[in-house]
């Protein structure tokens, strides 16, 4: 059977091994040929017309949109689906926090000097933290909620000062952030705008709204609730796995969700039922962004979280090796194709938010306040699986991955490692012994070369001209399962770059863990940018999410675009059918907001362009 090729080898053999299950991975080759109008961009099914496609005989659709309409329509539309799904995650982080903080769980706060400090940076007022959570919550719903005509108010005190006083210069401010989603529904309807220009404005204001709320703010609640990051050594890969205990696979983006599990299914009596059921205890086994989260937190998580396995791509082949007993989602990344590995392998599957249901699913309404009663019903569930299903499944766990992957890097945690400021990284970069910072991001796909082929090998060839990685989301689960996160991948560096991460104990790529890190890695950026006195736009830093997915990453990379910084993509995001909107994205932009977009499929000619818009960089600061 033909399968997709993937960067990691242990995984693609595995997955080659298993000719009775059918994966993402052998799917691809049935679906190899394209429609070129979606790649393009210029195909129309927004009415009864349609549906509409661009050629060289027929220019406009029936109702005269051009080519430029139709592509500045899916693209904002697409930003706007991205934006909604961050969105939606911090207003779920947010509604707990406020329940916490009113007296509606037995949830602890783990995260307090950070709430009081973001009290105080916030101008949040309250007499105990209990009061601040409360009024955090509704201040940052009330911004969420806003019509559009009214701007968020916190978004002046959460961005960096040069940004927000150029975005205010070029209106692109964000009003109410559900508002500013339903309007770019609106204008990218039948018969409304067809401005592309206008339309590519919009996506701006939806991508600032994505990284200071969807990614930065609920980082931050997240920090508050469940504890922030601490910097240590951890397992990755499929090797966290132990078939002695009751695995319960985890997907999604949601800790303010999944972390409800944690110190239930360490409680005696859980452990209790799991050895009535023949295990030794239960294990939460992180899958896709959730699992990097908790990898981030690990310290706060204890010892029922297993670790790490790996991106959305490798979540069907977890299944398949039987050790996993019960799967809980709760938001995207959660693959359709996991439904038919789940029933092959009897594997019972729940759902916390409706959201990310699955056809065979069982929905367990989220609400905290019954969070014991949900925890029960997956303890029984897990602990009635791992009877049931043990008896007729062969349990094939391959030696795979990593037990000494660097984790718990953060805006924070890495400062304090540097001794509380960024001047020995910034000295660094000064003497050319680093020679610039990538921001290696986002998703995994099965197009660019295979899974995670382009995202490993660009990473290689970056550190090799010693430019130091800093990776968020996908990225992450991939190439800490080849070993780059880990400090022996010091020796595959650059002679420079090498001689650093050897003295620091440090590998050459550093991991802030899952997509919403794209947060911390801005907040980094303008720590960093706040000590040379310079905007964004003049680092030596530049952006790639090489393998980007889905609308989300279109919705983060507006935001990058909106910081002013260099974006690469190694697949276009379906713009090319569009001249006008290929050259303001990949050109025009730059003169606006600093930041531009850079397609390009081949790592080595992609390596050489992000290099020099580095040395670009450094040459205009001096250096």
């Amino acid at each position: 059977m033909s399968i997709c090729i993937s960067a990691d080898k242990i995984l693609y053999n595995f997955l080659a091994s298993k000719s009775d299950v059918e994966t993402s991975f052998n799917r691809v080759p049935d679906q190899a040929v394209k429609c070129g109008f979606g790649m393009q961009g210029v195909c129309c099914r927004l009415c009864s017309n349609g549906p509409c496609r661009i050629t060289p005989k027929s220019p406009r659709g029936v109702c005269g949109a051009t080519p430029d309409t139709m592509v500045a329509r899916n693209f904002l539309r697409a930003v706007a689906a991205g934006a909604a799904c961050y969105l939606h995650i911090v207003e779920n982080a947010a509604v707990s926090l406020g329940e916490i903080g009113r007296g509606n769980s037995d949830l602890p706060l783990k995260g307090v000097s950070l709430l009081n400090e973001l009290a105080g940076r916030l101008g949040t007022t309250g007499s105990t933290e209990e009061e601040k959570a409360v009024n955090l919550s509704n201040m940052v719903l009330a911004d969420l909620y806003r019509p559009r005509s009214e701007k968020m108010r916190l978004v002046k005190k959460l961005a960096y000062g040069p940004r927000y006083e150029k975005w205010a210069g070029l209106g692109i401010l964000p009003g109410g952030a559900k508002s500013e989603v339903f309007d770019a529904l609106v204008k990218s309807g039948t018969n409304l705008s067809s401005d592309p220009a206008d339309m590519l404005l919009h996506s701006l204001r939806l991508g600032i709204a994505t990284g200071l709320y969807g990614l930065a703010m609920t980082n931050r609640i997240n920090d508050i609730i469940w504890g922030e990051p601490e910097i240590r050594l951890a397992k990755a890969g499929f090797g966290v796995v132990d078939p002695d205990y009751i695995n319960i696979m985890v997907t999604g983006h949601q800790q303010s969700l999944i972390g409800i599990l944690q110190d239930t299914l360490s409680s005696p009596a859980a452990e209790s039922i799991a050895e009535a059921s023949g295990a030794k205890g239960f294990k939460i086994v992180g899958s896709t962004c959730v699992g990097q989260d908790m990898q981030l937190r690990g310290a706060h998580c204890g010892d029922v979280f297993a670790g790490h396995t790996g991106n959305n791509f490798t979540s069907e082949a977890l299944i398949a090796t039987g050790a996993i007993d019960l799967v809980v989602s709760e938001f995207n990344c959660t693959l359709p194709g996991i439904e038919t590995v789940c029933d092959q392998m009897h594997v019972p599957q729940f759902c916390l938010d409706d959201v990310s249901k699955k056809q065979n699913a069982e929905y367990l309404p989220f609400n905290l306040k019954d969070r014991h009663i949900i925890a029960g019903k997956i303890i029984g569930a897990g602990a009635e699986s791992y009877a049931a299903r043990r008896k007729k499944i062969a349990i094939d766990v391959p030696v795979h991955g990593y037990d000494d992957v660097l984790t718990g890097l953060s805006e924070k945690t890495l400062k304090n490692f540097l001794g509380g400021s960024y001047k020995p990284l910034i000295d660094l970069i000064v003497a050319g012994k680093i020679k610039g910072i990538a921001a290696v991001v986002g998703c995994s796909n099965l197009a660019a070369g295979g899974h995670d082929v382009f995202t490993v090998g660009m990473t290689r060839e970056l550190i090799k001209r010693d430019i130091i990685i800093l990776s968020a989301g996908c990225t992450s689960g991939a190439l800490e399962n080849v070993g780059l996160m880990s400090p022996s991948a010091a020796e595959q560096a650059g002679p420079n770059l090498k001689e650093i991460c050897r003295q620091m104990g440090i590998p050459p790529v550093l991991n802030f863990g899952p997509c919403l890190a794209i947060g911390r890695l801005e907040e980094t950026a303008a720590d960093i940018a706040a000590e040379l006195g310079v905007d964004l736009p003049q680092l030596p830093l530049v952006l790639s999410a090489p393998q980007w997915l889905e609308e989300q990453a279109l919705a983060d990379g507006a935001f990058g675009l909106a910081l002013g910084l260099s974006l690469h993509l190694a697949i276009p995001p379906f713009i090319t059918g569009s001249e006008t909107v290929t050259r303001v994205l990949t050109a025009d932009l730059e003169q606006l907001t600093g930041g531009r977009v850079i397609v390009d499929g081949d790592i080595i000619s992609t390596v050489n362009q992000l290099e020099a818009v580095i040395n670009a960089k450094r040459s205009g600061l001096g250096l």
